[in-house]
């Protein structure tokens, strides 16, 4: 898990936005007419994002409680951003989505790196296009004042155990974005996988840990399934 970057460079800043949404039950009380006309317009906005942003589409039906859908939206720009989901709650559809979460923040590439760089994992431009491995679990969290408190030697030092460990599950693809004064959180980590097990044993063995002592909130956590648009909206509607 990355810490906050080093300023400047030329690697993207790309914005970061995680928008997780619970989709009333009116919705599947209406007839199936209206449903699939209203789904129909929302699929072809999820399937039309702005001109250079990349977005995903996740499940999150029986993983937990109070939501069933996951966008992950990358973006140059933010604006851009703001009125694609604009588009998407102007849809009829959109009338019966509820944001109950929502991240946002940006790449940028981790200062404790150095010689623990991997391609693939923490920071660099690469992990600006998502691997579409099958699972994505989302990992918001913030670190406790005192961290930054400590001499940036022993941050580094502390955050190489953190890496040497996240190198022994080379399956588990991490993108890191960073929100200090953006939003809420500090930090909003996602892990691509092709396995649960992978990450579950990854998050284990790191809460031994001595970076682990100066994580202050790391909740909720959503574990999702990458599924297209189409898919997205049908389980969430309850079609098996």
């Amino acid at each position: 898990m990355s810490e906050p970057a080093a300023e400047g460079g030329s690697e993207p800043r790309d914005f970061v936005k995680y928008t997780l949404l619970h989709l009333s039950p009116e919705w599947r009380r209406r007839s199936a007419h209206l449903r699939h006309r209203g789904s129909a317009q929302l699929e072809r906005i999820l399937d039309s994002p702005p001109a250079g942003a990349i977005v995903r589409t996740f499940s999150l039906v029986g993983t937990k409680a109070d939501v069933e859908m996951l966008l992950w939206m990358i973006s140059p720009d933010l604006e851009p951003i703001q009125h694609w989901h604009a588009r998407l709650f102007g849809t009829e559809m959109g009338g019966y989505l509820e944001t109950r979460y929502s991240y946002l923040g940006m790449a940028r590439r981790s200062e404790y790196l150095g010689e623990h760089a991997h391609a693939g994992q923490e920071g660099g431009s690469s992990q600006r296009r998502p691997a579409d491995l099958p699972y994505l679990f989302l990992y918001p969290f913030i670190k406790r004042r005192d961290w930054y408190g400590l001499p940036f030697t022993d941050r580094r030092r502390i955050m190489g155990e953190h890496f040497r460990i996240g190198h022994k599950y080379p399956k588990v693809l991490i993108h890191t974005a960073y929100s200090f004064g953006l939003d809420d959180m500090e930090f909003i980590l996602s892990f691509e996988a092709e396995s649960p097990a992978e990450f579950l044993d990854l998050v284990s063995d790191l809460r031994a840990t001595e970076a682990s002592r100066y994580t202050q909130l790391e909740t909720p956590i959503f574990t999702a399934l990458r599924v297209p648009p189409k898919r997205m909206i049908e389980l969430a509607e309850g079609i098996p």
